[in-house]
Order: structure tokens, then C-alpha cells, then sequence
């Protein structure tokens, strides 16, 4: 209880503080900022500042399942123990597509049929490949920077397919993320703007 009411009379301050022109020591300022710009937010991420924060609400959401075995190494690096060697992986990959609204006289996120067979596109370049031959030597295939290739790869096949802008219609726009599952333990994502 006495931890609840403290935080109470924190949330009471900080909000006291951030409508006055005052700090927590008295002295009379400019308004203080009471909460980081997106920009900081996006540099704390390890963005550059431009880059979007957060996924904006997008209610409407496609997902498409395929899998890929793959072969890589960490070149032996010691901060990966023993998967620094050459060993085997299965992902299971999601994409999800996800869009404010329907397409207008289609009423889906994206044609599946497309976004399946672009999936499947991307994904074929490295099933049963070695990622050691793929990316090189100096490049540690993490799972987080699988998803990072494997988005890159559908928002490159999204434009080359003209499927992101059509005339002056739109044909998906929205939002992508890539999870790649290691196991039912073990998963990383990867998500962005569609353009």
C-alpha cells in the first residue's frame, strides 16, 4: 500500500511540474519537457531520428506462415558458446501486413495470393543455404538481423511488384513485421513502414 500511494504522489509531481513553470528545485524556468520527443525516443532506439517509434494503430492485419532451414555460424566468436561453429536452423517465418483500412472494392489488407508468393520469393534465397556463403564472412546471421533481410527483401519485392502504389491507388499500405521463431521459446522481430 505505502508503494502505491508513493507512486501517486510521484505521478502527482511529475505532473504538477510539467504544467508549471518550475523545477523540482524551485527555480522558475521554461516549461520543462516532461517527455522525451519522438526523435529522442527514436535515437534511444537506435534510430536515426526520422525513423518511425512505434507501429501507428492499424487494425487490420494479414499474416502469412512459411519456414526456412538454413546452415550459418558466429565465425567462432566466443560471445556465442557453442553455436559459434557451424550448426543447423529451421525458422518458422511470420509477415504480417498490416493496413488502417481495406482496400476500397477488394476489402483485404493485401491480396494473399501475392503476398504469399513474395514471401515465398524472399525466403528461397536462403532456404538450405549456408548464410556463411550468402552474407560473408564479417556478417553475424543473427536471427534479429534475419528478419532485418528478410523485411528488406518484401518491401523490395512490395515495389517491384508495384503492389505498394498503383496509379494513384494504393494497393497496401501499411505496415510490415517480420518474426522469425527459433522455437516455441525463442523468436525475434523486425517491423517497419511498408515504404
Amino acid at each position: 500500500m505505502i508503494g502505491a500511494q508513493y507512486l501517486i504522489h510521484v505521478i502527482a509531481l511529475m505532473t504538477l511540474l510539467c504544467s508549471a513553470n518550475a523545477s523540482i528545485f524551485g527555480v522558475a524556468n521554461a516549461r520543462p519537457k516532461c517527455f522525451p520527443s519522438s526523435s529522442l525516443i527514436s535515437q534511444l532506439r537506435g534510430g536515426d531520428g526520422d525513423a518511425p517509434t512505434s507501429r501507428p494503430y492499424l487494425p487490420y492485419t494479414l499474416a502469412i506462415r512459411d519456414s526456412i532451414m538454413i546452415a550459418h555460424s558466429f565465425h567462432n566468436n566466443p560471445n556465442f558458446g557453442p553455436a559459434g561453429g557451424l550448426h543447423g536452423a529451421t525458422y518458422t517465418v511470420d509477415v504480417e501486413f498490416a493496413s488502417k483500412e481495406l482496400h476500397p472494392e477488394c476489402k483485404w489488407v493485401i491480396d494473399i495470393g501475392a503476398a504469399s508468393e513474395m514471401v515465398a520469393e524472399v525466403l528461397k534465397q536462403y532456404n538450405y543455404q549456408n548464410l556463411d556463403d550468402v552474407f560473408g564472412d564479417e556478417v553475424m546471421t543473427t536471427t534479429e538481423f534475419m528478419c532485418k533481410a528478410v523485411f528488406d527483401g518484401i518491401v523490395k519485392k512490395l515495389k517491384e511488384k508495384q503492389m505498394i502504389n498503383e496509379g494513384d491507388e494504393k494497393l497496401f499500405e501499411g505496415w510490415i513485421k517480420v518474426t522469425l521463431w527459433e522455437s516455441h521459446k525463442a523468436w525475434a522481430s523486425f517491423e517497419g513502414p511498408a515504404s
